[in-house]
């Protein structure tokens, strides 16, 4: 296995560079309120980006030049509309692949900065994703039915500087999200337990519209087990997909994108054995792909990365691993170089995923049935 296509998939990445950007990112950008999930490090891009097009837009309106409509404002607090606006651009939310999940985590602080260092080269991360693709394809996974949920509880810190300021990151909090695996459109895509609250998932409906006319069947923008394993399993054809399917924003590094596609693909979702196998060989493929020795989640557990640098924005994107199991322990983003924000090393976001399982009611957590009976 080659860490970059060859032979029929160097012309099938052609054929994909040719369709060109998908346009200015606010034509991605709803009408309407949208209240959804990313993990962490795509949240704190997607804010990044949002603001960098609100810097852009005052520049225009000084310039005379016709500025881009802005999002709406948001149904949420302050806090999250900002980051659920961004998130808009892409729809989606983040999943974890079904090869088995620590549900244990050591207490160490999120703050504290990566020892290790990616290897020199893509030779070592295709091997492990090779061994990756073999144990996923040797785990047994319960298929999820349409009527259920899944839930994966995390602890999560994410960048909560200002704007252009230093990068500084929040406390460690825990996070609990229930998916809905309905099929069929829906405007309803699940909960999120956060900050003592919960928030509803759910798509924005312009005031005066039928619900149904917004809302969203399950695919990219809202993966679930049913859509996942309608997915090809062939890698080339896999990673094909993810490449048309991927939105790309305007600038943005195309590769980084179909990687981080993937990342959150597999962090916070159940997927068919045959299916995170593919997603690992896929991975493979990608230009760029580094292994890093030695990376730390956001509870203090050390494992070997999956990684990919962003060379654009100065940061390197982590997927993490047990290094004996290979079972996914959680990702984070570390600066990769010295920028204006943060020294080469800082934690900018960390999650760890600490349990997840199939639940037959969205806000009912794992094993809760089960005491309420012995109450």
């Amino acid at each position: 296995m080659n860490a970059t296509p060859a032979g029929s998939e160097q012309g099938e990445r052609a054929e994909l560079d040719e369709q060109g950007e998908f346009g200015e990112l606010a034509m991605l950008l709803p009408t309407s309120p949208v209240e959804q999930v990313l993990p962490p490090g795509r949240r704190s891009h997607h804010k990044d980006v949002l603001m960098q097009l609100i810097d852009r837009d005052s520049r225009d309106d000084a310039e005379g030049a016709r500025p881009l409509p802005r999002p709406r404002r948001l149904s949420r607090p302050a806090r999250s509309a900002l980051l659920a606006g961004a998130v808009a651009v892409a729809l989606a939310a983040g999943f974890t692949v079904g090869i088995g999940a620590g549900r244990h985590g050591g207490g160490a602080d999120a703050r504290a900065g990566a020892p290790g260092t990616p290897s020199a080269g893509s030779r070592s991360a295709v091997v492990t994703l090779d061994r990756m693709a073999a144990v996923a394809m040797n785990t047994d996974v319960q298929p999820v039915r349409e009527d259920q949920f899944v839930y994966v509880r995390s602890r999560v810190a994410e960048n909560v500087g200002e704007w252009g300021k230093p990068v500084k990151l929040g406390p460690l909090h825990e996070r609990q999200v229930w998916f809905s695996q309905q099929q069929g459109p829906v405007v309803d895509v699940g909960l999120i337990r956060e900050d003592g609250q919960d928030w509803p998932i759910e798509v924005g409906v312009p005031d005066g519209t039928n619900p149904r006319d917004s809302a969203v069947p399950a695919g990219v923008q809202r993966p679930t087990y049913a859509w996942l394993a309608s997915l090809p399993t062939e890698p080339g054809h896999l990673l094909k997909r993810l490449y048309r399917e991927t939105v790309v924003e305007k600038g943005d590094d195309r590769d980084q994108e179909v990687f981080n596609r993937i990342g959150d693909l597999i962090r916070e979702q159940i997927m068919p054995s045959a299916t995170a196998a593919a997603f690992f060989k896929a991975t493979a493929r990608i230009p760029g792909i580094t292994e890093v020795d030695d990376a730390v989640d956001a509870v203090g557990r050390h494992g070997i990365a999956i990684a990919r640098e962003d060379v654009r924005h100065g940061t390197r994107t982590e997927w993490i691993f047990d290094a004996r199991t290979l079972d996914y322990l959680g990702e984070r983003t570390v600066f990769s170089r010295d920028t204006e924000r943060a020294r080469a090393g800082t934690v900018s976001d960390s999650a760890a995923v600490l349990e997840r399982a199939v639940v037959d009611k969205r806000g009912l957590e794992p094993g809760e049935r089960r005491r309420a009976g012995r109450s």
